[in-house]
């Protein structure tokens, strides 16, 4: 064994590694395939070696050489073998390799299934984290059903490495394996909140990238979102999150007004660029979403607009693009606020970067109205007239065209300036949008009736002088196609043309066989219109000499399209003149009566035709379109050798020889014959005289050429003064009707002056326009549907659409996946059979779903108790996963500012003497059954209520009514520890509301919960507890030099007056708002209630109550879950110097009761528990840490904690709560 292990080594001194094959590449240019298939060689043979070490340097080389694009398929069985080794180093290049060389669909990869399994459940971290990657590269179906418990394993790490990739690579697992989506679900929603920023960060990413595609089954997540949104200094785990806003704002508009607020302060404080551009566009989401029930957030636009003002005067041309790009998402809703900025938007017309200058074209398309649109359009064709590019030139002019027809020429108020335009674009050289200019003509004079003289005289006109259209531009140019449009119209309305035979002698000139075939069609069709309403002309004034001249004309010239290329034109210029030399036969027989039989060829009205109308036309019954007309081909038809015959004609070689065959017939491929060694010498000439000619070709740099360019350089350029204007007399222009506007304009403000009521911009904009418009969408055919639906646009191989998964229903049995817990590294690790996991899983989702359908029905807010047993398996692991269920609809419908008032039809939970009691309006306390059965072990089964505070949005500021706290009964749940014992016990029946003060008339109870770092919110509950009505309540609080109550702006100084009034037996609820400037101790606030009693007999009297309002230093903790190594990381490090413990006797509770208090009342949370003995955590809002330690005895009749924190103060008076919590009379 050692002689062969000398041996290996001795093998390994004289191999190749990476770096001598890189060297050996590089020094072998000219040779380098010779030398890469000589290595390739090489590796082969270190591959059949035994010595791993050997094959790991081989699938090395390899994986360099698959980089330079060389199939190394056939080493996949190496591969595996590498990864499979032990050694981390070897393990880590056959990952490496199978990330780069395997895929989806690699048959090898059912081999790697329990080898990736067992690296996944290594001790080692870094095996698992390699494994991960690479498994992120090649992940398939097969894997992804076999991994995907292992993987969800590892969310429960206690390594923050091995949690953030586990949590990333769970979104390549729902893509290939959907089913697992549920079971993950909510292990995935614990790390939202998970204690490692990157987790976090992890999860996030995830989530927005599930919710991108599907955004309505996170909506529920919206709390823990927004309570992330305003915690999280991270950007970019902000940028995600705001955008998955944008995503959930239009399915739930009450989301967006809680959203405004801190979007708006972040459009304020950040500094990053990327972060503002997303704020911004999520403020434009929500503005949408919630316009109708939001009015007044003209602030807010305003905002960002002015933000996009300054990306877009930014010298960096990509924030620029951004500016641009977010400016038009608010012009959707906002026009009148962007168009303040036109000045701007039209400067970027002139930038160098052309996808600005087109971003801003889109900006003035919808920044146009009825006062400002022939100066835009008049801007935007000076700056055609100097745009260098056809292209750029091309989308000026389509834009022009949109911006004048949108919403069917909406914003046109003369539209003799719009046809004058459509005229002057004609003029511009090498356009493609000659069909665009058309079919608006044709558009407009079908449309605006008014506007057919004038529209049929500039085509007059434009026929007249068709050569300017066909000669002088481009071969690319299709400016031609306007001739189209003008044929039709001087045909569909001859009525209106000055001389009607001159207009057809220009039709049937010789220029005009030089037009494409489609042009020429429409031409011969409106011939013969024409020569329909000269033929009535002549013959109501007995002209007969006309109509034989007008015949022969026809007649002699006719015969030039019949001879022409395009099939159409045949046909129609064929019946055209048969028609003709009739008519003509007829008419030297001396019958003159027939010309209104030839009229009534073209007699009726054309109507616009809807766009969809062709595809709208319903299929006849039993008219297959897929059937064959005739039988189908045989396969041995198209084999035949008939086009290697002489006698082969091409189709599209009828009647035209053309070079480039149409795509519709299939090319005729021949063999093609070597060239010699002259025609490839003379292709070589050839190929280097045309790069000569070339400008655009780079050449070599000469010092003869360089002389001769400085010589060209040198002469002078003068500008020739050509008298010959380049206009067609007759032709209108548009700038005459822009200064008869401008007078009109000017004579408006003169009256205006005078003392004339003024035109607001809105009047202006809906004055009547000069033409009337027919706005029809255009003629359907019958019996034609509307098929706008609400259909998935998303392609069908989509993952995504497998994920369109509803996460709120219950898992079923066949959905739960068995999730061991091996991965806990600690002595109070969770483990606990995966059945019951599932179940709990389960129940919870039910619970939560019980808890939204109990809201549905209450409209105020607050929640009645319900009566009636659960079963006792039903249980909620604790009580934050609880709250977070509940938050999204009690927040969505918590308004930001509310009155106080009455609800007399609803209920109202308040506490009594320590007993809970739920209270209505007509003062009768609801019929109850016994509220305890004993259980079969003796012991009474008690309720839980949370009535803590949700948290997640903030509350304004000021007095509002609150969310009332929801009433939930929960069973006893907990996941037990190493030991056995419970890791978060059941909270007993606990609630957060003390007794404030009493008297004949008014009972007050008072319960503290914390809104900001700085502000409190005191809940105090009114009940009437006399016969009479109460009425004219006034509260009085005095502040202290560290307490100050924040009062809204219409009370007055002495205290808050509120406009109520309370039945016999009626109760209410109300907020007070504390702003506190020290959070390390408790306060004490004196304060007065006064109120007015109204007796039965109309009697009234003044009463007054003084109270206490007690706010504890607990009030500002937060209890956030922490992991064991955290603590005692932070207890091991010295940050905590402090210490303070106390300690009791004759304590009865037993420890998870005592646990429940402290948790409940001092914000604190469970880190760890065994057996007696417990360690918790929480944290104050200014930073500072506190742990505690519990012991109890084991008779349990004897207590003492110990605390440690970095805040002597605040130590102190949490340690004095607590002990006065767990022995009240101490």
């Amino acid at each position: 064994m050692a002689l062969r292990k000398v041996k290996g080594n001795l093998e390994r001194m004289f191999d190749k590694n990476l770096t001598d094959l890189v060297r050996g590449i590089r020094n072998n240019k000219d040779n380098e395939a010779k030398y890469i298939a000589q290595c390739i060689e090489e590796i082969k043979q270190e591959l059949r070696q035994d010595n791993i070490a050997v094959k790991a340097n081989a699938v090395a080389k390899l994986t360099y050489l698959q980089m330079l694009g060389y199939d190394i398929s056939w080493a996949g069985f190496n591969i595996i073998e590498v990864m499979s080794s032990s050694k981390f180093t070897y393990k880590r290049i056959g990952y490496l390799a199978s990330s780069q060389c395997f895929h989806a669909d690699t048959e090898l990869l059912m081999l790697t299934t329990n080898m990736i399994r067992k690296d996944l459940n290594s001790q080692n971290q870094y095996d698992a984290g390699v494994a991960l990657s690479a498994l992120s590269c090649f992940i398939n179906a097969d894997l992804s059903r076999d991994l995907a418990n292992d993987i969800m394993t590892l969310l429960t790490s206690t390594k923050s490495y091995l949690r953030k990739k586990a949590v990333l690579m769970m979104y390549k697992v729902f893509l290939k394996f959907p089913e697992a989506l549920r079971p993950a679900f909510p292990r995935l929603k614990e790390k939202l909140e998970d204690t490692d920023s990157g987790v976090q960060s992890a999860a996030v990413n995830v989530v927005c990238e599930l919710a991108r595609k599907n955004p309505k089954n996170y909506l529920s997540l919206a709390p823990v979102f927004f309570k992330l949104m305003t915690t999280s200094t991270n950007n970019w785990m902000l940028i995600k999150i705001i955008k998955l806003f944008g995503a959930l704002t239009p399915l739930e508009p009450r989301l967006g007004k809680k959203l405004i607020e801190p979007l708006t302060n972040l459009i304020h404080s950040t500094s990053a660029m990327s972060l503002l551009y997303e704020c911004i566009n999520t403020v434009i989401a929500v503005l949408i979403s919630i316009s109708s029930g939001m009015p007044n957030h003209s602030a807010s636009i305003q905002l960002c607009v002015q933000k996009l003002r300054i990306l877009i005067e930014d010298s960096d041309q990509n924030l620029k693009y951004l500016g641009l790009l977010a400016m038009s998402k608010i012009l959707k809703t906002h026009p009148k606020s962007v168009q303040a900025h036109k000045d701007l938007i039209m400067q970027c017309l002139d930038d160098k970067d052309e996808s600005i200058r087109l971003r801003a074209l889109d900006l003035l398309y919808g920044m146009v109205s009825k006062k400002n649109l022939m100066e835009i359009v008049k801007k935007l064709m000076i700056h055609m007239d100097k745009a260098e590019g056809t292209t750029y030139r091309d989308e000026l002019l389509s834009k022009i065209i949109q911006i004048c027809s949108q919403n069917n020429y909406q914003y046109i108020t003369n539209f003799e300036w719009y046809v004058s335009v459509l005229v002057e674009l004609t003029r511009m050289e090498g356009s493609q949008h000659g069909s665009l200019v058309s079919s608006q003509m044709l558009d407009v004079a079908i449309r605006v009736q008014a506007i057919r003289p004038f529209a049929v005289q500039q085509m007059e006109l434009l026929l007249e002088n068709a050569h300017f259209l066909t000669s002088g531009t481009g071969q690319s140019s299709t400016m031609a196609e306007v001739l189209t449009a003008a044929a039709w119209i001087c045909g569909e309305f001859p009525e209106y043309l000055r001389d009607q035979q001159s207009t057809l002698e220009a039709m049937i000139r010789s220029r005009v066989f030089g037009l494409p075939g489609h042009i020429q069609a429409v031409y011969v069709q409106n011939i013969l219109k024409l020569f329909a309403s000269i033929f009535v002309q002549a013959e109501q004034k007995k002209d007969v000499e006309r109509i034989s001249k007008v015949c022969k004309m026809i007649a002699s010239n006719l015969p030039q399209f019949v001879s022409s290329a395009d099939l159409e034109v045949q046909e129609r210029s064929s019946s055209a003149l048969q028609l003709v030399l009739y008519i003509e036969k007829l008419v030297n027989k001396g019958d003159l009566d027939i010309a209104g039989e030839v009229a009534a060829l073209f007699i009726g009205e054309l109507n616009p035709v809807a766009p969809k109308a062709q595809r709208k036309v319903q299929v006849p019954d039993g008219l297959d379109l897929d059937a064959w007309i005739n039988d189908p081909p045989s396969e041995s038809s198209g084999s035949g050798d008939d086009e290697n015959d002489e006698g082969f004609v091409k189709v599209t070689d009828i009647f035209v020889k053309s070079d480039n065959l149409s795509e519709s017939y299939t090319k005729v491929i021949r063999p093609q014959k070597e060239p010699t060694e002259e025609e490839l010498q003379k292709s070589r000439r050839a190929r280097k005289l045309e790069q000569e000619n070339n400008p655009h070709y780079l050449k070599p740099r000469k010092s003869s050429i360089g002389k001769k360019t400085d010589e060209l350089l040198d002469i002078p350029v003068a500008q020739l003064d050509i008298p010959v204007t380049l206009r067609v007399p007759g032709l209108a222009s548009p700038d005459k009707y822009i200064m008869k506007n401008s007078k009109t304009h000017s004579r408006k403000k003169k009256k205006m002056s005078k003392g004339k009521k003024r035109l607001s911009s809105e009047e202006d904009d809906l004055s009547h326009p000069v033409h009337l418009v027919n706005t029809d969408k255009g003629e359907m055919p019958e019996g034609a549907q509307s098929s706008e639906d609400d259909t998935d646009t998303r392609p069908n191989d989509d993952p995504h659409r497998a994920l369109d998964i509803n996460l709120d229903e219950p898992l079923r049995e066949d959905e739960t996946l068995a999730v061991p817990h091996s991965h806990s590294a600690s002595n109070v690790s969770t483990k606990k059979d995966s059945n019951d996991l599932s179940k709990k899983k389960s129940v919870k989702t039910e619970e939560a779903k019980t808890v939204k359908k109990s809201k549905k029905g209450s409209k105020s807010g607050v929640k009645k108790k319900k009566s009636g047993r659960r079963h006792p398996k039903e249980a909620v692991e604790d009580q934050s996963t609880t709250a977070d269920m509940l938050t999204l609809d009690e927040h969505l419908d918590k308004p930001l500012v509310e009155p106080f008032t009455t609800n007399p039809t609803s209920g109202l939970l308040i506490e009594s003497e320590g007993k809970l009691i739920t209270t209505e309006a007509n003062g009768k306390e609801p019929s109850t059954k016994k509220e305890k059965k004993k259980t079969k072990d003796g012991k009474k089964s008690k309720r839980k209520v949370i009535s803590k505070l949700k948290e997640g949005y903030e509350e304004a500021s000021g007095i509002s009514t609150p969310s009332k706290e929801v009433v939930t009964e929960q069973s006893s749940s907990a996941i037990t520890g190493g030991a056995g014992t419970e890791i978060n016990p059941p909270f007993s029946c606990l609630s957060s509301f003390s007794r404030l003060a009493s008297d004949n008339s008014v009972e007050m109870v008072y319960g503290t919960s914390l809104c900001e770092t700085d502000e409190v919110a005191i809940t105090v509950v009114l009940k009437n507890q006399s016969p009479s009505l109460l009425k004219e309540f006034c509260f009085s609080v005095s502040n202290t030099s560290l307490v100050k109550l924040i009062k809204p702006e219409l009370n007055d100084d002495y205290g808050l007056n509120l406009n109520l009034t309370l039945p016999p037996s009626g109760s209410t609820e109300l907020q007070l708002f504390f702003r506190v400037l020290s959070v390390d101790q408790s306060h004490k606030l004196r304060g007065t209630l006064t109120y007015m009693v109204q007796s039965s007999d109309d009697m009234s009297s003044h009463e007054k109550l003084d109270f206490w309002v007690n706010i504890p230093c607990s009030t500002f903790m937060m209890a956030r879950v922490c992991g064991a190594d955290t603590v005692s990381d932070l207890l091991t490090s010295g940050q905590l110097p402090y210490h303070n413990s106390f300690h009791l006797k004759n304590i009865m509770q037993d420890t998870a009761q005592m646990i429940s208090q402290i948790c409940f009342h001092c914000n604190f949370v469970l880190v760890e528990q065994i057996e007696n003995t417990a360690s918790l955590y929480s944290r104050s809002v200014d930073g500072s840490h506190i742990c505690l330690l519990l012991k109890v005895d084991r008779s349990c009749t004897a207590i003492s904690i110990d605390g440690k924190s970095d805040n002597e103060v605040l130590l102190s008076n949490i340690i004095s709560e607590i002990e006065k919590l767990l022995q009240p009379g101490s």
